[in-house]
C-alpha cells in the first residue's frame, strides 16, 4: 500500500515536472520601482509630429510635478508655427536645406519662448472631419507650395507667399488663436505660458557623442534639428546618470530615439539583445536556433528577458556616423520597472495611442536607451550637481 502510494506520488511529480518543461518561457514581467506623474496617452495617427506631442507631454507632466494642475495642450498650434518657420528657412536656402513634417526638441522650447502655447480645446488642430491627425495630404500640399516658391524660376518673391502658406495650414489645422477663454480666464498664448510659470530657460538638451568635445554644446547633425538647437555633450555614462537621477527625484524627460531597430517591438518592449549570449541559453533548442535568420532570432530575444548587449560610446558613435542611429521617434520616459530578473528598463510613454500589450507605455532597457538615445530634454535642477557643475548650468 504505502509502496503504491509513493509510486503514484513520484509519477505526480514527474507528470509535473514534465507539465513545466512543456510550458512556454515566460514573457515580461514587470514590477514598477518608481513612476512619475504623465497626462493621458495621445496619438498622433498618420502624422509625423511626434516632436510635437512628446515635447508638449512632457511640458504637461513638468505642470503635474510643479503642482500645476492637468493641462492637454494644442500638438497642432506648434506644428503651424513651427511650419512656416520652416517654410520661411527652406526658401531663404533656394530649397537647399529641409522641408518635412519632422521638428526637434528645441522647436517646441523656441516656440513656447516666442510664440506661447494654447490648450487642446482652444485648438483641436483637425478641420479636415477626422477624429484623430491624418496628414498625408497636408503634408503633399505644403511641400509641392513651397518647393514652387522655393524651387520655382522666380527671380523674386511675392510679399504674400507666407500668406498663402498660412493659408493653407489654416485650412488643414485651424487659425492659431490671438486669444482664447480657458477655465474662465482670457489669455493670448504667450500670456497662457506666463500663468503656467513655464520658463523656457530652464529647460536643457543633453546628448552624447565623441565627434565634439565633452562639456561643451553643438548642433546635432539631424535634418530635423533645422533651427541648430545647441546640446550639452556629456559621455554615456553620465548622460544615464541624469536619466536616472530625473527619474528618482520625481523628474520626466522627453526622450529622441531610434525605433527602427528590430530591438523595438511594436508590442510594448525595447531592448538590444545579444544574439551570441542568447544562443548559450538555448539548451536543447539550439537545433531550432542555429536554423533561424538573424533577424529571426533578434525577433526570438525580444519576447522575454534576454542577455543584452554591452553597450559602448565607440557603439554609439559609430552606429551615429554610420546612420544606423537615426532621428526617427520622440517620447517621455517618466518611470523605472524592473523585470522578474531583476533587470532595469525605463517606463515610455508614447504617442501611438492605446497600442501594444501595456496600452500605450513601453518598457525600454537600459541597454536600449545607452545606445539609441538621440538627445533627451529635460529640466536643469534634474541634473546631478557635479555633473551640473561640469557643463557650468546653475
Amino acid at each position: 500500500m504505502k509502496k503504491i502510494l509513493l509510486t503514484a506520488v513520484v509519477g505526480l511529480f514527474s507528470l509535473s515536472a514534465m507539465a513545466q518543461d512543456a510550458k512556454p518561457a515566460e514573457g515580461f514581467v514587470f514590477t514598477t520601482v518608481k513612476e512619475n506623474p504623465i497626462t493621458s496617452i495621445k496619438n498622433q495617427n498618420r502624422s509625423s509630429t511626434c516632436w510635437s506631442f512628446s515635447s508638449l507631454s512632457f511640458l504637461e507632466s513638468e505642470l503635474l510635478r510643479l503642482g500645476k494642475g492637468e493641462h492637454d495642450f494644442a500638438e497642432m498650434f506648434v506644428v503651424h508655427k513651427t511650419m512656416q518657420d520652416r517654410a520661411v528657412n527652406y526658401v531663404r536656402y533656394h530649397g537647399d536645406n529641409s522641408f518635412s513634417p519632422g521638428g526637434s526638441f528645441y522647436d517646441i522650447i523656441y516656440c513656447m519662448k516666442n510664440y506661447g502655447l494654447v490648450p487642446q480645446e482652444a485648438m483641436p488642430g483637425i478641420m479636415y472631419g477626422d477624429s484623430l491627425p491624418v496628414h498625408s495630404e497636408l503634408d503633399a500640399v505644403a511641400e509641392a507650395y513651397v518647393n514652387a516658391i522655393a524651387k520655382g524660376k522666380l527671380t523674386k518673391l511675392s510679399p504674400v507667399w507666407k500668406k498663402g502658406l498660412c493659408s493653407i495650414y489654416d485650412t488643414y489645422l485651424g487659425v492659431c488663436p490671438e486669444n482664447f477663454t480657458y477655465k474662465g480666464k482670457s489669455y493670448t498664448p504667450q500670456s497662457f505660458v506666463q500663468s503656467l510659470g513655464l520658463n523656457a530657460s530652464d529647460y536643457v538638451s543633453l546628448t552624447s557623442y565623441t565627434h565634439h568635445p565633452f562639456y561643451s554644446q553643438f548642433s546635432i547633425e539631424i535634418q530635423d534639428n533645422w533651427r541648430n538647437g545647441l546640446s550639452y555633450n556629456l559621455p554615456i555614462n553620465e548622460l544615464m546618470a541624469v536619466m536616472d537621477n530625473a527619474v528618482q527625484k520625481g523628474f520626466t524627460f522627453a526622450w529622441g530615439s531610434d525605433v527602427s531597430e528590430q530591438g523595438f517591438t511594436r508590442d510594448g518592449i525595447a531592448v538590444m539583445p545579444d544574439a551570441e549570449k542568447g544562443a548559450e541559453l538555448m539548451g536543447s533548442d539550439m537545433a531550432r536556433w542555429t536554423g533561424l535568420t538573424a533577424a529571426d532570432k533578434r525577433k526570438e530575444m525580444t519576447t522575454r528577458p534576454m542577455p543584452e548587449m554591452d553597450i559602448t560610446q565607440e557603439m554609439r558613435q559609430e552606429a551615429f556616423d554610420n546612420w544606423e542611429t537615426t532621428d526617427d521617434h520622440g517620447m517621455v520616459i517618466y518611470g523605472v520597472a524592473k523585470d522578474q530578473n531583476g533587470k532595469e528598463y525605463f517606463m515610455v510613454k508614447n504617442s501611438w495611442g492605446l497600442s501594444g500589450k501595456y496600452n500605450g507605455i513601453w518598457y525600454a532597457s537600459k541597454a536600449f536607451v545607452a545606445y539609441k538615445t538621440m538627445n533627451i530634454l529635460v529640466h536643469k535642477d534634474a541634473l546631478p550637481k557635479e555633473i551640473a557643475k561640469k557643463l557650468g548650468i546653475k
